[in-house]
């Protein structure tokens, strides 16, 4: 059955960026990261090879941008697959703009699944919550859910990523009920998601000037604390070398080891919002 893709109602480019904004980091030979204004996309796949991925779908309106760093690493060749962390705006804002050129399936947790299909919409971003202007802000970042049944299919409960067989795919939730993280043990390269950022993305002038600071996961969208923090633990056992976070600068070495050590040890204390409305929910 063919569906009419879509995004919510409540969809639209916002006035944000970072001084990262374009700029694609090689992290491997076969790893990229990209920033798309604010929020960081992933292509895995050597560029002397034939196949590779895409981890994410930037911003609203990120489109152009997005397939232009693609081709800049591996030419005209599409992408096989999209695989998703989870489904908020800034992960999945240019979405079926990518499908359509691209002609890919996409593949998310299975708990995702739900809001990337129209069957339920994210809770609203919270406003109240402890934090900077940014958190100030979020009740105008999208929340409704979109339309690409058809295109997305979940991922498989073995942990296996489509096309790629080096990675494995880790539940992850507390940001979002079907968030994942990504793992290559050889290299121990970790692709976060927002599980943790290494920005205080509630800030908006460390947003703006890409501020490195290992931090929990963005605040005015991230529901369930307990859930988060136990989602980073389980990061932590994995003992990454390297860290690409869906907001922020690659981290890497004894760096990245002694502050995720501090984010798990000062988490309820520093890193958990004292309050706002998912707080103790």
């Amino acid at each position: 059955m063919i569906y009419d893709m879509s995004y919510g109602e409540d969809y639209k480019s916002l006035p944000l960026s970072s001084i990262g904004d374009g700029v694609t980091i090689r992290i491997s030979q076969d790893v990229f990261s990209y920033t798309n204004k604010f929020v960081n996309v992933v292509f895995i796949g050597d560029p002397k090879q034939s196949e590779y991925i895409v981890i994410d779908a930037g911003v609203p309106g990120g489109s152009t941008d997005i397939v232009q760093a693609a081709e800049a690493i591996y030419g005209h060749k599409n992408p096989k697959a999209i695989v998703l962390t989870h489904g908020h705006f800034d992960h999945v804002g240019s979405i079926i703009e990518l499908i359509d050129r691209w002609q890919v399936d996409v593949y998310a947790h299975s708990f995702e699944i739900p809001y990337l299909i129209g069957e339920k919409d994210y809770p609203q971003p919270d406003p109240s919550v402890e934090g900077g202007l940014l958190a100030k802000i979020s009740s105008l970042f999208p929340n409704e859910s979109i339309q690409i049944q058809g295109h997305v299919f979940p991922l498989n409960e073995d942990g296996t990523i489509p096309f790629v067989h080096d990675f494995k795919w880790i539940h992850t939730p507390g940001h979002s009920p079907g968030h994942i993280s990504l793992f290559r043990e050889r290299d121990k390269c970790l692709i976060v998601g927002d599980a943790f950022t290494t920005v205080r993305q509630d800030k908006l002038y460390d947003t703006l000037i890409q501020k490195e600071e290992i931090s929990g996961p963005p605040r005015y969208f991230t529901t369930d604390w307990d859930q988060a923090l136990r989602s980073i633990i389980e990061l932590q056992k994995l003992d990454p070398d390297v860290a690409i976070t869906g907001h922020g600068v690659p981290i890497s070495g004894e760096y990245l080891k002694k502050n995720l050590d501090k984010l798990v040890e000062n988490f309820n204390e520093v890193y958990k919002p004292d309050y706002g409305k998912f707080i103790n929910e």
